[in-house]
């Protein structure tokens, strides 16, 4: 088994120096995952500090051990392998464009292979029963399809009653007028943008789907500070091409943005 845990930066190595860029006060339990292993599995924002920031407002500390959570678009399993670890819940890692062979290497790595399971599934047809789980997570994924007004109630028949579905998503904070981008993003646009919603959005979306009970709709202070700091630092480091391309486009738009436009929201809901 590797350890993708890192030890208390000491010395003057450049490894130490990557680990102290990245460990946040805010994000003690992310700080102590080796940030190699962060950087070579990222796939968009730094999933372990988001899942992070969603922890206490889902709850995460007050489920039993062993209570099975869903890890919706989990991309490399990062999240559902820092669920296991940090929780102590089974976790069913559900992605569409990782595969579970390539996963479940990750996950034996981690040491967690008998509580994380890989699966191979797209959002609108989920092979679970009813009631399956105690609590679903997703992280930086929910946008790609959950702003249909009738995913919601199909997604939520999977929650025991009282269980909480918890995301973070790429967000503004407040709703653009008009059918343009501000002028000051227009460069760097892509129509896909506009799956990006402000909390209060999200807040009304699940209020009007009668599926849940919204606890929690909020904007992350700061955020997107924190997410130019991780493009800028996988655009340096990360051995692959396309995510080091992607975080400098991504650095791009965030420096012209300042905060402005873009960061995270935070929403959690419980099925009553």
């Amino acid at each position: 088994m590797s350890d993708i845990t890192s030890s208390t930066p000491s010395g003057d190595t450049p490894h130490d120096d990557l680990t102290s860029r990245l460990a946040l006060p805010r994000y003690p339990r992310s700080s102590a995952y080796d940030a190699r292993w962060t950087i070579e599995n990222a796939m968009g924002p730094h999933a372990l500090w988001l899942l992070e920031w969603l922890a206490p407002a889902l709850g995460l500390d007050t489920l039993r051990p062993g209570a099975r959570v869903l890890d919706l678009g989990c991309g490399r399993a990062m999240t559902s392998v820092f669920l296991a670890r940090e929780y102590g819940v089974q976790v069913t890692a559900a992605d569409l464009w990782i595969t579970p062979d390539d996963n479940a290497r990750r996950i034996a790595e981690a040491g967690v292979a008998d509580r994380v399971l890989p699966v191979h599934a797209e959002a609108h047809d989920l092979p679970f029963g009813e009631e399956s789980f105690d609590a679903i997570v997703s992280i930086d994924a929910y946008q790609y399809f959950g702003t249909d007004d009738l995913f919601l109630p199909t997604l939520t028949r999977l929650l025991k009653p009282g269980g909480r579905i918890g995301v973070v998503v790429p967000a503004m904070p407040v709703e653009i007028e008009g059918d343009t981008p501000p002028e000051h993003l227009q460069p760097f646009w892509d129509p896909a943008f506009w799956c990006f919603h402000s909390p209060a959005w999200w807040r009304r979306h699940w209020t009007r789907s009668g599926a849940v009970e919204v606890e929690t709709a909020d904007w992350l202070e700061d955020g997107w500070r924190e997410w130019l700091l991780w493009c800028d630092v996988v655009a340096e480091e990360s051995t692959q091409e396309f995510p080091a391309r992607m975080s400098r486009e991504n650095a791009d738009l965030l420096r012209a943005d300042q905060g402005r436009t873009l960061g995270f929201a935070r929403v959690v809901g419980r099925r009553p």
